[in-house]
């Protein structure tokens, strides 16, 4: 791979904001928009924060390329413009900021403003990017800017389109993934499906091939075109799904719902989810669990506007299916050229060889060569793609040569296989044996990776397994078409596709492939342990977002190990992972593997440290507590905090009695306050034993909530003052939002409403700054609140169908007990108020959350 200079790295690797203006005239100014980007968890990116031993115009060239936001702050100076330059540094960042969300702001009056200012506010205007607003004062300025970024990071949210941001992905829907190339030769094809999707009596479309044809790469095309319609999209992954009761998993995953344990099933949040909504939902690769069909019908049965688009070797044979056939693409017979439908095999051919080879073209020279190989391969896409990638080394009429040897040497062993199927194979295999040691070691390296996989962790199993250049490994691996490379969020992700994986897996031994699942679980427990401290810091951001791309394989690892029965470990590798599992909304598959977990040990009568069953009952039962509500989890989680406390883990222990502590506040017979405090205190005094931040935090705020329930809100307000410095002094932002938000409502008990407001709204801007949709969906509910103490109904009503939708699509419930919301509620219905509030509800069910932002913003 080609060598890059190095990046002038920005101090902060959180959500970006380049802040341009001249910097002594408005140095105040600029201290003020530092404020209000850092109140929100953002990181300014600031000349007077770079590193100096950079030249002043590289440095601002480097950040701006790494920002995410661009805020512009204009005043009386246009700026200097050094020698040999023609605009000014200010200009210049204009110039470069691109497509960047813009802010810009203008201090009036500015009696004195120069020309080469004025005319660059009218290029502003004119280029119609962005508009601007006028400031007066600092404070003025630091309140448009939080204000205007909020409401970005609001539209972001709605939108959850990929961007280099955590914030792009607030509401965790996968995007409909990149292809790595255009597609050629399928119009037919995209029309017919286009057609019946059209219909609204076809409710499931399978397409239907052999593997390698193109069956994923033409649903990537056709949902891109609905998307386009404006219908919303959700793309389904199951390549990394190893058993038919996990597709649910990757469905909810693909719609955004939270899997954290809520009430009910999964399968009944995704029903939920999808009961309102106009969606054509992709399940890509289903062959492999085809029992899963059943779910499938019932999620058509349940949403009746949901439409399915499933790429299957097989059908599903469901009576709402419509079977499309996905065939081969045109191969021109010996004597024609190659030109139009009949040739787009010689098309895909000429396309992916110019990839690796600039300037091949297929001429009348060598057109006969390429016409037999693509009938050699019988128009199967991807064996014509790992054919093309060989004109890098190979003249086409030696690749005809050498593929024709391949296929009669090899496709003798695999009569019982179709026609395409034996193509197919033996083209792998031919490039397969095309590579160098090195290359084809690294592949079969690679084939253990669950899905998508970073270049860091590419290299560190690569190294680990011998390869002695693991970069030189991937790029010969990447030219070859067995792997493929793209971007997301600023970072290079691999990913096998099935096929190559498989059989790169085949032509291990069983002692390499054991040697290779090693070397991959030894990563990610690594990873994990690396991440623990990372997650509860201020470097929290990057490590969600790190976590985030490797999803598929930090599961991976926890099946394999289930497989292996390392359950000790397993155990271990889950706890460490504990924070990361609970912002990702991913306790509810912890719980599956939990009870797996206890299980097999019990079953097979394996050993099981004292550890492993702490944490093991741990999750089985605070996750219970959220997913079954009449379940008294207490005596479970008492019975981890015991294990806990004798296997000499200070910190699970301690957690434990967190959580103990909540199902005692909920019990069944009712709240015993006096229980669930004393557990609370102790739990307080364990993490600070431990020197624990984090945990005293979260420990601090549970027992201010008992102080609120009980009515002392001077003592609960000194406990969320306390939980919030601490999460602060961290940098921890989920831990920053819980105790803003019950700080709030300590001050909205006490009937300190502008109090309330602040904490409500800091809260609000820094869960839609970290992308925690169950954070929003609290802030939301805090709004009711005050819109409902004001004695606005329809504005309350709004708020409150906002945060339903955001809880039902998401799959979140709030237990009755916290709901504080509910009280000011109750006074507007005894005020005759309820009917509108009602209405105002329904309404507020299609809200967006940026017009529930405006809402709360008046």
């Amino acid at each position: 791979m080609a060598a890059r200079s190095a990046a002038i790295r920005t101090p902060d690797q959180r959500l970006r904001v380049f802040v341009s203006s001249t910097l002594k005239e408005l140095e105040p100014e600029r201290r003020a928009v530092r404020s209000a980007v850092e109140s929100l968890q953002l990181a300014p990116v600031m000349f007077e924060l770079g590193a100096r031993p950079h030249p002043p115009r590289d440095l601002y060239r480097s950040y701006l390329a790494q920002s995410d936001v661009f805020v512009g702050i204009y005043g009386e100076r246009y700026g200097w413009v050094a020698p040999g330059e023609t605009v000014s540094g200010l200009e210049d960042e204009y110039a470069l900021s691109g497509s960047l969300p813009h802010l810009m702001y203008v201090k009036q009056p500015a009696p004195q403003r120069e020309d080469r200012l004025d005319g660059l506010l009218d290029r502003i205007r004119n280029d119609d990017l962005s508009s601007y607003k006028s400031f007066s004062t600092p404070e003025e300025l630091a309140d448009l800017v939080r204000g205007d970024l909020a409401t970005l990071l609001a539209e972001r949210f709605d939108a959850t389109r990929a961007a280099a941001s955590v914030v792009a992905d607030a509401l965790d829907v996968p995007d409909i993934p990149a292809p790595y190339s255009a597609i050629v030769g399928r119009e037919a094809e995209q029309r017919d499906v286009l057609a019946l999707l059209a219909r609204p009596d076809i409710r499931l479309v399978t397409l239907v091939g052999p593997g390698g044809i193109g069956k994923s790469r033409l649903a990537i095309e056709i949902a891109d075109a609905v998307a386009d319609t404006g219908r919303d999209v959700a793309f389904a992954l199951l390549e990394a799904v190893t058993a038919p009761e996990r597709v649910i998993v990757a469905i909810a995953r693909a719609l955004g719902v939270r899997d954290a344990g809520g009430e009910g099933s999964l399968e009944d949040r995704v029903g939920i989810a999808l009961a309102d909504r106009d969606l054509l939902l992709v399940v890509d690769n289903m062959e492999h669990v085809l029992p899963a069909a059943e779910l499938l019908a019932r999620l058509i049965t349940e949403a009746p506007r949901l439409q399915l688009l499933v790429t299957s070797r097989s059908p599903l044979r469901l009576r709402a299916e419509h079977v499309y056939e996905v065939g081969p693409l045109g191969v021109p017979s010996q004597d024609e050229d190659g030109a139009g439908p009949a040739g787009s095999a010689v098309t895909l051919f000429e396309q992916r060889a110019a990839a690796v080879r600039p300037g091949f073209r297929v001429t009348p020279a060598n057109a006969a060569a390429v016409v037999g190989i693509c009938r050699a391969v019988d128009g199967v896409p991807l064996a014509i793609e790992l054919a093309a990638a060989r004109v890098r080394s190979l003249s086409v009429e030696q690749i005809l040569q050498r593929l024709d040897s391949a296929l009669t040497l090899l496709v003798g062993g695999a009569r019982d296989l179709p026609e395409r199927q034996r193509a197919l194979r033996s083209t792998m295999e031919w490039s397969f044996q095309l590579l160098d040691e090195d290359s084809r070691a690294a592949l079969q390296a690679l084939s253990v990776f669950s899905g998508g996989f970073t270049l860091e962790s590419a290299e560190a199993v690569l190294l680990t397994g011998g390869t002695p250049d693991p970069l030189a490994a991937l790029e010969a691996l990447v030219d070859a078409s067995l792997l493929g490379s793209s971007e997301q969020r600023g970072t290079t992700v691999f990913r096998l596709l099935s096929l190559v994986r498989a059989y790169a897996r085949q032509t291990m031994t069983p002692e390499q492939a054991d040697s290779a699942t090693r070397t991959w679980i030894d990563h990610y427990r690594a990873v994990a342990t690396d991440a623990e401290a990372g997650v509860r810091g201020r470097d929290q951001a990057r490590w969600l977002e790190r976590l985030d791309l490797e999803t598929e394989n930090l599961a991976g690892v926890v099946r394999a190990m289930l497989d292996r029965r390392e359950l000790d470990e397993a155990a271990g590798y889950l706890w460490v992972l504990y924070l990361y599992l609970w912002i990702g909304g991913y306790l509810g598959v912890v719980q599956a593997w939990a009870s797996e977990l206890l299980d097999v040990a019990e079953r097979e009568q394996r050993p099981l440290s004292t550890q492993a069953r702490a944490v093991a009952e741990y999750y089985t039962n605070a996750i219970r507590y959220w997913r079954d509500p009449g379940f008294d989890t207490a005596p479970g989680m008492a019975r981890s905090r015991d294990l806990f406390l004798e296997a000499g883990d200070v910190f699970g222990g301690a957690l434990a009695r967190v959580s103990l502590g909540l199902a005692l506040l909920t019990a069944t017979g009712g709240a015993d306050f006096a229980r669930a405090r004393a557990e609370l205190e102790q739990s307080l005094a364990e993490f600070r034993s431990a020197s624990d931040a984090w945990g005293q935090a979260m420990a601090l705020v549970m027992i201010g909530r008992i102080d609120m329930l009980q009515g002392d809100l001077v003592s609960a307000r000194e406990r969320f003052d306390g939980s919030l410095r601490l999460a602060s002094e961290q940098g921890e932002r989920l831990g920053i939002v819980i105790a803003m938000n019950h700080r709030g409502w300590s001050r909205f008990l006490a009937g300190d409403l502008d109090g309330a407001r602040r904490d409500f709204t800091d809260g609000m801007d820094i869960s839609l700054a970290l992308g925690h949709d169950e954070s929003l969906a609290y802030g939301l509910e805090s709004f009711v609140a005050l819109a409902a103490a004001a004695g606005d109904a329809r504005r309350a009503g709004l708020l409150l169908g906002a945060a339903q939708t955001v809880r039902r699509r998401k799959g979140f419930l709030n237990p009755g007990a916290f709901e504080f919301y509910m009280v000011p509620l109750a006074a507007l219905r005894e005020a005759g108020l309820g009917d509108d509030l009602d209405r105002a509800v329904t309404e507020g069910l299609t809200l967006s959350v940026a017009e529930a932002l405006e809402w709360i913003r008046g």
